[in-house]
């Protein structure tokens, strides 16, 4: 976890999540698909989870989670999700 990151502290039942980009900007054509365009990513990292003893997710891992849940802040020029944690639906392992 970079400095930048451990600025923000989900509380309670909450976890911090960057969406991990999916897809191509292009299609199997070359025609380029516009940022308004894409579907909203489904997986993502794990950067911070809250102070609750019953989040299931941990720092690091790659979750599964709905279309469109959570809370969208920017923070420093990056993307984040902030959602209950019970909300993540499965972790991915690779």
């Amino acid at each position: 976890m970079s400095d930048q990151t451990t600025k923000i502290q989900p509380l309670g039942n909450r976890v911090l999540i960057r969406p991990l980009e999916e897809g191509t900007t292009r299609t199997s054509t070359g025609i380029y698909i516009p940022e308004t365009a894409k579907e909203k990513p489904q997986t993502g990292e794990v950067i911070a989870i809250g102070d609750d003893e019953d989040i299931k997710v941990k720092v690091g891992q790659k979750v599964l989670f709905p279309k469109y849940t959570g809370t969208e802040i920017k923070f420093d020029g990056v993307d984040y999700l902030i959602m209950d944690a019970g909300d993540v639906l499965a972790i991915l392992n690779e």
